[in-house]
């Protein structure tokens, strides 16, 4: 049953973040013709694909077949490229500084770095179809953009970096030492 939460919830997640890739025609249709409504159902959609992608790895985890024996060395490579992603992710949503600057799409590419550290450290298949599912959204997202022609940021606030730094840095520790765990039932450490 796991199994089956688990891929209901990535259908919605992805399907509904892909609608701008597949189908930006009928995207940009609907917010012009009512721009709250549409957020509201995306929102609605990708947070019940959200609940479901979490209880559907939880419930599966423990039944899922094992793929892969991780690498050793992963848990460290891990740590640094959760870090990296911790910082982007704040990079992503403040005003433009260098890091956004020169990265142009940190939300991707700290999604890309968060999966594939975690997939160093999980060789089940419940964590393959999550983290795999999605670098793989990522990755196709980061190359879909390039055709836009979307320029780099203007650098507005190079103070936006530090905050970046300093709140990545911030929620990464609280997830390492507790958050994780907790939510989870994994502990990083």
């Amino acid at each position: 049953m796991g199994l089956w939460v688990l891929l209901l919830g990535l259908a919605l997640f992805f399907a509904m973040h892909s609608v701008r890739m597949v189908a930006g025609g009928y995207r940009e249709a609907q917010l012009a013709a009512d721009e709250r409504r549409w957020k509201g159902l995306y929102a609605l959609v990708s947070l019940a694909g959200f609940v479901l992608i979490i209880a559907g790895w939880i419930l599966y985890r423990g039944d899922a077949p094992e793929l892969y024996e991780p690498p050793a060395w992963g848990r460290h490579i891990a740590m640094g490229l959760v870090l990296l992603a911790f910082i982007l992710l704040p990079a992503a949503n403040m005003p433009a500084g260098r890091i956004r600057y020169y990265v142009k799409h940190p939300m991707l590419v700290g999604v890309i770095l968060w999966a594939a550290g975690h997939l160093l450290v999980n060789g089940d298949l419940a964590s393959l179809l999550l983290f795999g599912s999605f670098l793989a959204y990522s990755a196709i997202n980061l190359v879909a953009v390039i055709p836009r022609g979307d320029p780099a940021p203007q650098m507005v606030r190079p103070r936006s970096d530090l905050m970046a730094v300093v709140a990545g840095t911030v929620l990464y520790v609280m997830f390492v030492l507790w958050l994780h765990g907790w939510l989870f039932g994994v502990s990083p450490i």
